[in-house]
């Protein structure tokens, strides 16, 4: 069997897990660790899937969860700066936290906020937690986070990064069927070339992307 493309920069791939329920690939060149398409679930269980998170945004630990995140807009902008919360999910804990102290966020989600108007206008700063690992097109996703950011805007992202920091076989985030792209830290530094951004900070599981 052919090794398939990397879902990110269309590269050949190796072998990198293979258990039951559990097969990825590594991209020879920007180390993406990823799904096959034909694993993918479907559109209808995708959504099903995250229907069953339980993402009160009065929870203090799903607040805690976010606040890397929201502590650094806090620090980086105004709050007349203008945001998008981008794969708010079910509960958009993000926009709530920082329209609390007088923010101006934006919800846009795929599957339970899909206002495409959103896209069209661009941003501060646009938040990505939790979700760059849902990606099944992460090139034209991150290509369309690029988009939507003002010069001197930021890309706030969260996620968890592989960095051997266990095997992979072993490794929990890798468990949850949604997640089709794994990124290392080569993965993140091909994203900043590739789309022109001017810096890469990595801070812990806080990424963040300069314009």
């Amino acid at each position: 069997m052919t090794s398939p493309a990397c879902l990110l920069c269309n590269s050949t791939s190796t072998l990198f897990c293979e258990k039951p329920k559990h097969l990825f690939y590594k991209c020879n060149i920007c180390d993406g660790i990823f799904r096959p398409k034909h694993t993918f679930l479907t559109a209808e269980e995708e959504k099903a899937h995250y229907e069953k998170h339980n993402n009160d945004v009065f929870d203090e630990r799903y607040q805690a969860f976010v606040s890397p995140i929201v502590e650094a807009v806090l620090q980086d902008f105004s709050p007349e700066a203008k945001g998008l919360d981008f794969g708010s999910g079910t509960g958009p804990v993000i926009a709530k936290m920082l329209t609390d102290k007088g923010y101006q966020v934006q919800n846009f989600d795929l599957f339970f906020a899909n206002d495409v108007a959103l896209l069209e206008q661009k941003y501060d700063y646009v938040s990505c937690c939790e979700v760059m690992e849902h990606f099944h097109q992460p090139y034209k996703e991150f290509e369309l986070l690029k988009s939507l950011l003002l010069p001197d805007g930021k890309l706030y992202c969260k996620t968890e990064v592989f960095n051997n920091q266990e095997p992979f076989e072993n490794w929990y985030y890798k468990d949850d069927f949604t997640h089709v792209f794994i990124y290392q830290l080569k993965t993140l530094e091909w994203i900043k070339t590739e789309f022109h951004f001017s810096n890469l900070i990595i801070k812990e599981k806080l990424i963040v992307f300069e314009n």
